[in-house]
């Protein structure tokens, strides 16, 4: 069975999407053409438009980032403690259930 992720926009849209272990929670909402994961770089750390909000309950359960992905955070807009680039996070059975938001300011609209 594959690890479901639950993203939720800003506006409170929730997208429930299958994702396969290995790929990054970032390549597994542009799989499933998730609304405000834009991911211009294509996964390279370099642009934060896949910038998300772990949900806190699993914030002990992903890899803190590296100084590389806290800089580029540092960047995004509407920055929270929990923020981090989705590029950066593998998805992995221990992840079955991960919750994301989506900043406003990657609404689609």
């Amino acid at each position: 069975m594959m690890p479901k992720i639950k993203f939720i926009e800003a506006d409170g849209k929730e997208h429930v999407v299958d994702a396969q272990e290995g790929q990054s929670v970032m390549q597994a909402a542009m799989d499933n053409l998730v609304p405000g994961i834009v991911a211009e770089c294509g996964g390279f750390a370099s642009c934060a438009t896949c910038h998300g909000y772990v949900d806190e309950a699993w914030l002990t359960k992903v890899p803190p980032p590296d100084a590389a992905e806290e800089g580029m955070i540092a960047c995004a807009y509407h920055v929270r403690p929990n923020s981090r680039l989705t590029c950066q996070l593998t998805v992995t059975p221990a992840l079955d259930g991960l919750v994301v938001r989506l900043p406003l300011s990657q609404t689609s609209e």
